[in-house]
């Protein structure tokens, strides 16, 4: 009697199984059949372009790429009337030359009087850094609207950054330009399309740690411990803080945010 309950318990579990394997069998077809519009909703989702009506000026964010998407995006902005200036936002490269006057002369050519145009370097190494830069700038021209202008890709952690780094008197919306090198509708054919999109990916968790208040903490501490030459001259609790924050930040920044 227990031999043929346990042989009924055996076959129970066994067609179990073998139901469940066909179900993940059948969700695995579907996904990959559906690869592609999965694929193509998640690029589409991610593009932000949402640029203000009237804005005091257009901002072009630096590198722009080699087919100059961003400026042509800003020079039909322009037209528009959307703002009556455009920034050209840069690197420096040399003393006398960077990507602000490249970006410039992109504009220009493309129909923005130069009188119009602001020619803005300086030496970001990154987003936030940029960002950072440009809200100086924005609090000098006593400029209270702004529309940024950058790549389809880069549009979503732009806005994020924008809306941490710039003063909530400041309104900040963004235009996403197309971009040669990244089509939403099918970024995974090509290989430097799939490398933007994920770096993006990366880039937005990374700009999530960098902005934290955690990451603000650190920043703050570090600035006492300059000040001071010394970390002992912070209480014990900030010593341990400030160095395992530190650490976390140095050994990866998204080590930092998936804690």
């Amino acid at each position: 009697m227990m031999t043929r309950k346990k042989q009924r318990g055996e076959h129970g579990g066994a067609v179990t199984n073998l139901v469940v394997l066909i179900v993940l069998a059948l969700v695995c077809a579907l996904v990959y059949l559906a690869r592609h519009p999965i694929m193509r909703f998640l690029a589409e989702s991610w593009v932000v372009d949402e640029p203000s009506a009237h804005a005091d000026a257009l901002v072009v964010l630096g590198d722009d790429n080699f087919y100059a998407d961003r400026a042509t995006r800003a020079t039909e902005l322009f037209r528009q009337g959307v703002a009556p200036i455009v920034v050209a936002s840069g690197r420096r490269l040399r003393p006398n030359a960077g990507i602000s006057e490249l970006i410039e002369h992109d504009l220009v050519e493309r129909g923005v009087p130069k009188e119009k145009i602001v020619r803005f370097v300086h030496d970001a190494d990154n987003t936030i850094e940029e960002a950072e830069a440009l809200s100086k700038l924005t609090a000098e021209r006593h400029w209270k609207s702004l529309v940024v202008v950058t790549s389809n890709y880069h549009t979503r952690r732009t806005r994020y950054i924008c809306r941490r780094v710039f003063p909530g008197s400041v309104t900040v919306t963004v235009a996403g330009a197309r971009d040669g090198d990244f089509a939403p509708d099918r970024w995974w054919e090509k290989r430097r399309s799939a490398k933007l999109f994920g770096r993006e990916l990366l880039g937005y968790l990374d700009a999530m740690w960098e902005l934290s208040e955690d990451m603000k903490e650190v920043k703050g501490t570090a600035s006492a411990v300059e000040k001071d030459g010394t970390i002992w001259a912070l209480s014990m609790r900030d010593k341990v803080h400030f160095l395992w924050k530190n650490f976390a930040c140095h050994l990866h920044p998204l080590s930092a945010v998936l804690s």
